[in-house]
């Protein structure tokens, strides 16, 4: 029996409502709790409420919880900027890695990944707002990185990821996040067998569900605002 949290039904209240004004089925936007920074205790609590995805950004932090919630049967989502170095831990410990932004990073994870069990999902940043500080590739870049990354063993190519810069004042919200499902649908259309838009935090999750997001990310209004 799951042990109310507030926090996790006014979410999930804010997902159903922006499916139900897109049109869309609630079943087909999932949620990924983003826990970085958070200890394990925090994500235990989220946990106990029926959340199973949770996010992290920080490899080392991140297997410190997984250690410490080994008890419990959580997916695990890697969704921060990975270096190459780090692609052996980052295969072998989560279920997810969503920066995938250049195909020697993919290789990388597919080397290690041929050890699992079962493939690594992975999705395709995009940076779609053309930041410097930003990683992921350029939307013109998608489709053929898209499709040398299919074709790694041990790899299960999901879909696209971003992370938009906010709009302007007067901005359209939904601007990039339409962007992005014209990326992920071009990818389609090259007979790729995408399914994932991973996009949508806790102050533009609305934007994102209405132009096609399939999982949202959400740190702070899960679990407060990070020290």
């Amino acid at each position: 029996m799951s042990t109310p949290y507030p926090p996790l039904n006014e979410l999930r209240g804010r997902i159903e409502r922006a499916c139900l004004a897109a049109g869309r089925p609630v079943s087909a936007v999932g949620l990924v709790a983003v826990s970085k920074t958070f200890d394990a205790r925090h994500v235990r609590r989220v946990a106990d409420a029926g959340q199973r995805a949770f996010g992290e950004n920080y490899l080392q932090e991140a297997l410190a919880k997984q250690s410490a919630l080994a008890d419990l049967d959580l997916e695990w989502h890697f969704i921060g900027t990975l270096q190459s170095n780090k692609a052996r831990e980052a295969a072998l410990h989560f279920d997810w890695v969503h920066g995938v932004d250049r195909l020697k990073l993919a290789q990388r994870l597919s080397s290690f990944a041929a050890a699992r069990s079962r493939p690594l999902n992975v999705c395709i940043q995009v940076n779609i707002s053309g930041e410097a500080s930003k990683s992921g590739c350029a939307p013109e870049q998608v489709v053929s990185l898209c499709q040398s990354v299919h074709v790694l063993p041990g790899l299960r190519l999901r879909g696209l990821m971003a992370i938009p810069e906010p709009p302007a004042d007067g901005g359209d919200p939904r601007a990039p996040f339409r962007q992005l499902r014209r990326s992920f649908e071009q990818a389609r259309a090259q007979g790729l067998p995408l399914d994932t838009i991973s996009a949508g935090m806790s102050q533009d999750l609305e934007a994102a569900i209405a132009e096609g997001a399939t999982l949202v990310r959400v740190g702070s209004a899960l679990f407060g605002a990070r020290a």
